[in-house]
């Protein structure tokens, strides 16, 4: 397992904030309130290894497939169902998404191959993930694919209630390779991702899946 780049900042935050919380407490506070000294040396020390292990990247063998759109991050799939787009595409799609809670893996992953045709990001409000007008009214990032067959995929990564930023490395006109990095969102979220309606759907919701190993759909 190794860290994310983009945990490089909060990370040296979070010690930062626990060198001081810590030396603050044991040099001004009395030696007699050692269990209170300890209790703040063990919630500190949990939080900065939760933050720690927010930015976490598994050792795992990524499966890839010219016919397989694979899940472009962890977590639970939420939505299933035909919706009219309300960016790029005007007919309409079918729309897979996938909830990242804080303790899942938030690394997101190119979902096929295929050329960039669009990237767009979109300012918006912090509504929890899983709320329905989330795709359409969070601050959120989107990217169309084109893949090498002519058909196209959108997918959206959505901030949710926590989630203070969202990254992307595909600008427009750069070419993805299926199951590297498309981005990260810190500190929880969601990924939607927008399909032709021809595609054939191998999840069900509330199933838990894995980016860059589970099948969402084929074509």
């Amino acid at each position: 397992m190794k860290l994310h780049r983009e945990g490089k900042g909060p990370i040296t935050f979070a010690s930062c904030v626990f060198l001081v919380c810590n030396g603050l407490v044991f040099v001004f506070m009395n030696n007699r309130l050692w269990y209170t000294q300890g209790f703040i040396l063990l919630l500190t020390a949990v939080l900065m290894g939760l933050v720690v292990f927010f930015f976490r990247i598994p050792k795992r063998i990524l499966i890839k497939g010219e016919s397989c759109i694979q899940a472009p991050c962890d977590g639970t799939v939420v939505v299933i169902e035909e919706v009219e787009p309300d960016e790029y595409f005007s007919e309409k799609r079918l729309q897979i998404s996938v909830f990242m809670s804080v303790l899942n893996v938030h690394v997101n992953l190119n979902p096929i191959d295929g050329e960039i045709v669009y990237s767009q990001y979109h300012k918006g409000k912090n509504l929890v993930a899983w709320h329905p007008k989330s795709s359409t009214e969070n601050e959120r990032h989107s990217v169309v694919y084109k893949h090498v067959n002519g058909k196209e995929v959108l997918a959206k990564q959505i901030a949710g209630a926590l989630a203070n930023r969202i990254v992307n490395y595909l600008p427009c006109g750069t070419t993805a390779v299926q199951t590297e990095e498309m981005g990260f969102i810190k500190f929880g979220s969601r990924v939607d991702l927008l399909l032709p309606l021809d595609c054939s759907v191998k999840v069900q919701l509330g199933d838990k899946v894995q980016g860059g190993i589970t099948t969402l759909a084929r074509w």
